[in-house]
Parts: C-alpha cells; structure tokens; sequence
C-alpha cells in the first residue's frame, strides 16, 4: 500500500520517526512524494534522510538542495541545517561566512538550535567577528526556549564570570535544567557540582548518564577531570569513561 499526504495535511513528525525506525524504505517515499508535491516540512525531512542516509541513499549535496527549497520557504530549520552543511562541508564547500548568514537569518525568527549554532561561531570568532556578549546572549535565548546545550553554556559563562557578572548559584541552576534536559554535557556539568557539594550519590547517577549519552570527544575530555577528582568514587569513573571511548573507536 503506498503512502501519500495531500498538500493541506501536516506530515506528523513522531509517526515520521517511528516509520523511519520500523520502516526506512517507506517513510523516505512518503517523504519524497511530499516534498515533490511541495509540501514545506517534507522538503525539510527530505533533506534530512539525505543527509542521514535513513531509507534512501545517502547524498549530501542533494540534500543541500532540498535544505535551500525548504528554507527558501520559510522552514527555519531547514535555514539551519543549510547552516550546518556550509559550516562543515556537508554537499559541498566550506563557507563559515555563508554558514554565519543562514544560522543568523533563522536565529533571528528564534530558531533554537540556530541561535545555538550561530552563538557558537561568534564564540569562537569562526565566519564572523568574535563577539563573546553576543554568543551569551544567544545561548541565553536559546536556552529560555528549552535548548538544552545551550542551558549548559549559559552555566558555564555564569560560572566563570567571564564576559558577565560571576552567579555560581545560577550556574548550578542552568547545569540542572539541561541535565534534566537531556544534554550529557550539562549532565556532567550538574554531576561535578554535586561532587564538590559532597553528594556523591547523585553525583554518580548523573555522571552515569553523561557517560551513556556522551560522544567520543566529550569522553576523552572528561577522563582527564575525573581522574583529577578529589572523591575516590569520583576518580574510578574515569576508568568506565576509558572504556566507553575504547568501544567508540572501534
């Protein structure tokens, strides 16, 4: 039986992901008939499993083209993901400039993750002038709208007091609500102010959880902080976060 959605229905995104889970081949029809019929949010997802390779064959440079229909549109997280593909070549050239304008563009209508990847660019000075009050401030949007790496990023400025007035109490609150939020980084974030407040138990729960959910990078980095932990729990971890980086690698 083919699957097909007329122009004035909304293509359901949790059904979407649970076809493509249980059936890749036929969700990625679906979605392409939607997006040649032009449906906005299937040229979105169009290039998504492009980009992916979930249920059609992977080709980044298509799915560049499908991200550009969809954002000419008006889809604003297809202007991201544009963003995304100029930043790291996905399809095509590097262009941190071009990346800059699309991650802007849509961060300017309060698309979350674009404020998050424009912030990152402006706190690195990548595409555009360093501006680290502008990257803030980015994070801080993005983070009152539920985003939560960039909650932990907000932590993190609160914390140091760099480039803002230093409110540790509000960092430790920032580290909890992306935590709960599912960022492994702000999980590790919450798990070490829980260590030196001295509640190892908890602590440990929440680096359990980074450790689940954090990529190679991340667990690289982390090993190092553990193993300079002052509770001998604490320390142990690093040898699990070894592990899991081994398994990573393979």
């Amino acid at each position: 039986m083919s699957f097909q959605l007329r122009r004035e229905e909304v293509l359901d995104g949790e059904q979407l992901t649970a076809m493509l889970s249980e059936n890749p081949a036929r969700a990625a029809q679906a979605i392409l008939m939607a997006a040649k019929q032009g449906i906005v949010e299937g040229q979105a997802l169009l290039g998504q499993i492009l980009l992916d390779g979930q249920g059609i064959a992977r080709d980044p440079a298509l799915a560049r083209r499908w991200f550009q229909i969809a954002a000419d549109a008006g889809h604003l997280m297809a202007r991201n993901m544009l963003g995304r593909c100029w930043e790291h070549g996905w399809g095509g050239a590097v262009n941190l400039t071009r990346a800059a304008q699309e991650y802007r563009q849509a961060a300017g209508q309060g698309q979350e993750w674009a404020l998050y990847n424009y912030a990152n660019l402006l706190a690195t000075g990548r595409g555009v002038a360093e501006d680290q009050v502008g990257a803030l401030a980015c994070y801080r949007q993005a983070a009152d709208l539920g985003h939560a790496k960039s909650m932990n990023l907000v932590g993190r400025y609160l914390e140091e007091g760099v480039h803002c007035p230093q409110d540790k109490d509000a960092a430790c609150l920032w580290y909890k609500h992306s935590a709960e939020a599912g960022d492994f980084r702000g999980q590790f974030s919450h798990a070490s102010v829980l260590a030196e407040s001295g509640n190892i138990e908890q602590a440990l729960v929440w680096f359990g959880r980074a450790l689940e959910g954090g990529n190679l990078k991340f667990l690289e980095v982390a090993q190092g902080t553990l193993l300079a932990a002052q509770h001998p729990q604490v320390r142990a971890l690093a040898d699990n976060y070894a592990r899991r980086a081994a398994q990573l690698t393979v």
